[in-house]
Order: structure tokens, then C-alpha cells, then sequence
């Protein structure tokens, strides 16, 4: 019987991990992915973690784990394939959680679901090909190295009109692709995106193809109502066209929202009690690996109090 389980090997998971370790909880570290650090590890160059400026994703990812290593906590490599919650009596009135892998059953008292959210992808040609170079699913993250250069930005949504707004404020021109002829976002970002002078909407159409050798150059369109495609000139492609959160072995046990984000606030504790969300999988306004740390550091401190 474990103290505490935590699943996923992002940044969030390795928190948790280093703080369940610094306080000596009995703790069993899951991870299904065989490279540290999650989705960072994708990613080219993260030029806004804390005092490790232009480091790569991959060596990120390394250092994390080394941290966690360093303090005797390592993932087993093991995909979980289900969770339950039991009830163990009067002697234990806050029950267990049992998971399960393809290997073994392990039951713990507490479990942090730190498994992220995958971003959708368009699979189109020169897509994984060109993701780190020019290719990108995070304006946010990689918006800064387009300074003064061109941008497209993919989907009709809000998250879609916010990195448009948030790319022209460094871009000398922004393209919104979107496939329909009215933009689904709010009205007051759909007002904002037709008012800003270097975006241009670019309506009923939708990418073919991300042209490219070692760095993005072209973007391949085709109009849904006549059926012309054309290379659009862009160094960048930011792709928003969604995000599933990786919460499914924890929809039948804790509330999500609409879009299956589980719910939870900064102290990361869900509806399900013992049962913690922390990084991209749970409920919130902003999701970097600065967020994901902390909620990892939430996490197990409402792990602690929930076992007294």
C-alpha cells in the first residue's frame, strides 16, 4: 500500500515526484513514455523556463528527471489501464485506489493524475516533419522566435484569434486560416482580430500541405468553395485547433468539464477525494510547463493534508 501514485513524466509529474520525495511519502511513480519530461521533450527550444533560457525540450526534460533521480525516485515504465476506488472498512473509512497495467496491481492512498493533454493535429504532409521547425501548437511558447517575420495561424476558435492577437504584437504579418466563413471565437476577440491591421483573415479554406526542408516556407490552402488551392509565404504555422485531455481513466471517477478537462483548483484536489489533478490534464486558465510545476507542487501538498 502506497502513500501516493502519481502518473505522467511531464513537468507537472516530476514535481509531484521530487516534492512526494523531499517529504518521504511512500511513493510509486508511473510513467508510459520512454523519454523524461513529457510533451516538452518535443519540443526544439523553450526559451521561457526560469532561469534555463533557449535550453532544448529534450535537455529540459533530462534535468528534470535527473533532479528526481537524484532524490531516489525514478517512473516505472508502465502504462496504467485502469483506476478504481474501494472502500477498506471502519479501520480505513478513506478507502484505496487499485490500478491496474498490463503487469501488475498496485494500490495506494492517494493518486495525482499528471498524464496532460495531447494538442489535435491536422495530418497533413510536412506536419511532424517541420513540429520544431516552424511548426508549432503553442504561440505562447514559441511566438517570440517569429519577431519581425510571418505567421499562420490555423482554426477559427478562441484560442486560435488569441494567438493571431498575441503573434501581431511580433509579427510583421499574421494569416488566421480558418474553414468556415465567420470566425466561432467571442465576438469581442472576432471584433479585435478584424480590427488589427496586420492580420488577415483568410476565410473557407483549409491546409493541404506544410512545405519546408529544414524550416518552414510554405503553406498549401485549399478553398472549400471553389476548390483552388494556393502556397501561402509564411515562416511559421501555429496550429489551434484543439487540445484532448488525457483524463480518461478518471472520467468515472472525478467531474470534468465539457471538454473533458478534470476539475479541479490550485490546490489540485478533484471531486473524487485522495484523487489530485495536476498540469495540463486539469481545469485552468494557462497551461506551460511554469503552470504545470506548480501544480505539481500543489498537488502533493493537498496529498499531505489529505492524509494527515
Amino acid at each position: 500500500m502506497y502513500d501516493l501514485i502519481i502518473i505522467g513524466g511531464g513537468p507537472a509529474g516530476v514535481t509531484a515526484a521530487i516534492y512526494a520525495s523531499r517529504a518521504h511519502l511512500d511513493t510509486l511513480w508511473l510513467d508510459d513514455r520512454f523519454v523524461p519530461g513529457g510533451q516538452i521533450s518535443d519540443s526544439a527550444l523553450v526559451d521561457n523556463y526560469p532561469g534555463l533560457p533557449s535550453v532544448t525540450g529534450a535537455e529540459l526534460g533530462d534535468r528534470f528527471a535527473a533532479h528526481a533521480e537524484g532524490l531516489g525516485l525514478k517512473p516505472l515504465r508502465e502504462k496504467v489501464l485502469s483506476i478504481e476506488k474501494t472502500s477498506r472498512g471502519e479501520e480505513d473509512p478513506k478507502g484505496a485506489f487499485v490500478l491496474k497495467t498490463r503487469k501488475n496491481i498496485y494500490e495506494s492512498r492517494t493518486v495525482i493524475l499528471a498524464a496532460g493533454a495531447a494538442h489535435r493535429h491536422l495530418d497533413i504532409p510536412g506536419e511532424e516533419e517541420l513540429s520544431g521547425m516552424g511548426v508549432s501548437y503553442c504561440a505562447t511558447c514559441d511566438g517570440a522566435f517569429f519577431r519581425d517575420r510571418t505567421a499562420a495561424v490555423i482554426g477559427g476558435g478562441n484560442t486560435a484569434c488569441e494567438d493571431a492577437l498575441f503573434l501581431s504584437r511580433m509579427c510583421r504579418q499574421v494569416y488566421l486560416v480558418h474553414r468556415r466563413d465567420m470566425l466561432r471565437a467571442d465576438a469581442v476577440l472576432r471584433d479585435r482580430v478584424q480590427n488589427c491591421e496586420n492580420i488577415r483573415v483568410i476565410w473557407n479554406s483549409v491546409p493541404e500541405k506544410i512545405e519546408g526542408d529544414s524550416q518552414v516556407s510554405g503553406l498549401v490552402l485549399k478553398n472549400r468553395v471553389s476548390g483552388e488551392e494556393n502556397t501561402l509565404v509564411t515562416e511559421g504555422v501555429f496550429i489551434a485547433v484543439g487540445m484532448t485531455p488525457n483524463s480518461g481513466l478518471v472520467r468515472e471517477l472525478a467531474e470534468t468539464d465539457e471538454a473533458g478537462y478534470v476539475c479541479a483548483g490550485e490546490d489540485c484536489a478533484t471531486s473524487m477525494p485522495g484523487l489530485y489533478v495536476a498540469g495540463d490534464v486539469r481545469t485552468k486558465m494557462l497551461r506551460q510547463v511554469v503552470t504545470a510545476t506548480a501544480d505539481g507542487a500543489n498537488a502533493v501538498a493537498s496529498v499531505q493534508r489529505y492524509l494527515g
